[in-house]
């Protein structure tokens, strides 16, 4: 299977998992291990960075084909606020570089990198059920 291959088909299989939680019909799984498993749709046992892609989150998250994602689409994906946790206003001013409170395609991937590779605490590309649950629910700072 070619690389390009894995990506479209990884795409299509995380829009799949991510579509329902745009549409109000469930939330962003709330545990670790629920997360762990959405996200590691080849079922290897780790997540890679293209599963752990922005491209389809990205083109989902943008209901109103903005190219920005908004605090209120934002929100609609991560599901009601709970007590105690940052809401999605909060999560994009950590990662909102030019302070338009909107979070660009660039903003969303190096968010997305940077805590892929902060969560990826052994530097082999992957992160497995350990790393996710160590990092689960930690805000990032910058």
């Amino acid at each position: 299977m070619t690389v390009n291959m894995f990506r479209v088909s990884t795409a299509f299989l995380f829009l799949a998992l991510i579509l329902p939680w745009t549409c109000g019909a469930q939330t962003l799984p709330s545990t670790a291990e629920e997360r762990f498993k959405a996200l590691d749709v080849n079922h290897d046992g780790v997540v890679s960075k293209y599963e752990y892609d922005s491209d389809v989150a990205f083109a989902v998250m943008d209901s109103d084909h903005n190219y920005h994602i908004s605090a209120s689409e934002l929100q609609g994906v991560l599901g009601p606020q709970q007590d105690g946790t940052p809401g999605a206003a909060h999560r994009i001013a950590v990662a909102d570089r030019n302070g338009d409170k909107e979070l660009s395609d660039e903003e969303l991937r190096r968010a997305l990198e940077f805590r892929f590779n902060w969560m990826d605490s052994n530097k082999d590309g992957n992160v497995d059920l350990p790393e996710m649950k160590a990092g689960f629910g930690v805000p990032m700072l910058n």
